[in-house]
């Protein structure tokens, strides 16, 4: 694939003040119809464009480089859940062989795809901050969204191209533009520490939370709008990336109460386990467990081909890795009445195949979840476990065990702390598989990038200090800014 740096930021805008939108599976959602391009005053002179705006957001997230697909494929192709068919680099090869670099297309890509987010977020917040276009009250809420995407975003960028959080918290990170930039050469920008990063992070969640509707009109608006348990949720992940306990189990306690069974309520939103897996990748995708989905609703909003989660794990690029990787847990065996069991099928050559995403022909419209509340209960179970309530930790784990086979009692494995960790870090693997998971939960604990093998060749493994542990400062961003660290 071919990819032309401008800059991180001047991708981000037409010239002259034109703010470019970019329509996305969220139209649907947002039942409005963005426009393609226009003046950046004529953008926010009616509700209705407004609206399309905050459309635009969330079409941002959906970029095929982003969250519509190639990220998520990303953080798995680095850890060791899966192993490479395609040597091809144009389908990550030098991703899962760990030999890519600052010019690569993909660490280019990845970095312009969120920053062109937190722009779009950025000239949002600025606009509404000075409009009178629409009431108070709908533009407290549409800020909100535009922090919220633009925390999700950052906190993206940071767990890829900066060193952990638990590993080096004073490290340079990434810069942190708050500002909305809609002409060009804006380009030289300090480069913030990696915990000042997540301050911002943790700022903008904060003040969405308390800006955000608990609930919107339909159960489509509920899963791909951020409402205030959007919100609370990632905070529980934020949190726990930086080995912040105690305030894991705080924000965790809003969406879960105290005993079963957990649920979560407020206006039209309900958020519980899903009894019935199916429903969560091949069925209404709207259901209790979502709470923060991208919906692929039409074939023009859909990702191409290689970006496509499905074609990565079913044509397959990817395989589930059976040395090392998760797939050789009891749980996936042949006597397993695990139901996660019925997401792997193997192919006519022998190899076993991830089918959460089964759109695996154009147009591929799998829904791609972002937030699950399994999530949110294994964030707790952690917490609680690291800070010796392991009863608490049990039940919640147990939760998400028995959704998928309700017999299953712990009996081992669970009497210490380190084994109960061991057994929520096992069931992490399992529950989250392929959705994007692996690689930030290695480094959250400073684990390092297991190596591994497939058709594609070998992959060595990569320790926590080596240098091409996390991804570099891209090109671009060193070539238009003087600032960046070298």
């Amino acid at each position: 694939m071919k990819f032309t740096i401008l800059t991180s930021f001047i991708k981000i805008l037409a010239v002259l003040g034109i703010v470019v939108l970019q329509v996305s599976c969220q139209k649907e959602a947002l039942e409005v119809s963005p426009l393609t391009s226009i003046s950046g005053d004529d953008a926010y002179s009616t509700p209705a464009k407004i609206t399309a705006q905050v459309n635009a957001l969330y079409g941002q997230l959906s970029d095929a480089s982003y969250f519509g697909g190639r990220n998520i494929i990303f953080n798995e192709q680095r850890g060791n859940e899966f192993s490479q068919n395609d040597g091809n680099n144009s389908t990550g090869a030098n991703v899962w062989n760990q030999t890519i670099s600052a010019s690569g297309d993909f660490v280019n890509a990845v970095w312009n795809a969120g920053y062109r987010s937190i722009n779009s977020a950025n000239i949002l917040i600025d606009r509404l901050n000075t409009s009178t276009v629409v009431s108070d009250a709908v533009k407290k809420n549409y800020i909100a969204e535009a922090k919220f995407i633009r925390a999700f975003s950052y906190f993206a960028l940071v767990q890829t191209y900066a060193r952990p959080f638990n590993q080096n918290s004073s490290s340079l990170a990434l810069p942190l533009r708050l500002t909305g930039e809609t002409a060009g050469g804006n380009n030289d920008f300090v480069f913030s520490t990696v915990a000042q990063v997540y301050t911002q992070i943790l700022k903008d969640l904060n003040e969405a939370e308390a800006d955000l509707p608990g609930s919107y009109g339909t159960a489509l608006l509920n899963v791909s709008r951020a409402h205030k348990a959007t919100a609370i949720a990632l905070k529980t992940r934020v949190y726990l990336v930086k080995s912040d306990f105690d305030q894991v189990i705080v924000e965790a306690a809003k969406l879960v109460p105290a005993l079963a069974p957990y649920q979560y309520s407020s206006g039209t939103v309900t958020h519980s386990l899903e009894p019935d897996l199916t429903k969560l990748f091949n069925g209404t995708y709207t259901g209790s467990e979502a709470i923060f989905t991208i919906p692929f609703v039409i074939a023009a909003e859909a990702p191409g081909q290689q970006s496509a989660l499905a074609y990565n794990y079913l044509s397959p690029v990817l395989y589930l890795n059976t040395s090392g990787g998760i797939i050789a847990d009891p749980v996936f065996s042949t006597t397993s009445v695990d139901q996660r069991k019925a997401l792997v099928q193997t192919n006519a050559v022998g190899q076993q195949l991830l089918r959460k995403f089964s759109k695996n022909s154009a147009p591929h419209l799998d829904y791609v979840p972002l937030i699950r509340y399994a999530e949110v209960l294994l964030n707790y179970a952690e917490a609680a476990a690291q800070k010796d309530q392991p009863a608490k930790a049990l039940t919640l784990l147990s939760a998400v065990r028995n959704r998928s086979n309700p017999t299953f009692i712990y009996t081992t494995g669970v009497t210490l702390k380190d084994e109960l960790l061991q057994t929520i870090y096992n069931e992490r693997r399992i529950e989250l598989l392929g959705e994007g998971f692996r690689t930030p939960d290695l480094f959250r604990r400073n684990l390092a990038l297991p190596a591994k093998s497939g058709n594609a060749g070998t992959a060595p493994q990569i320790l926590p200090t080596a240098a091409n542990y996390v991804w570099p400062v891209p090109s671009g961003e060193l070539a238009y800014n003087k600032l960046a660290p070298r």
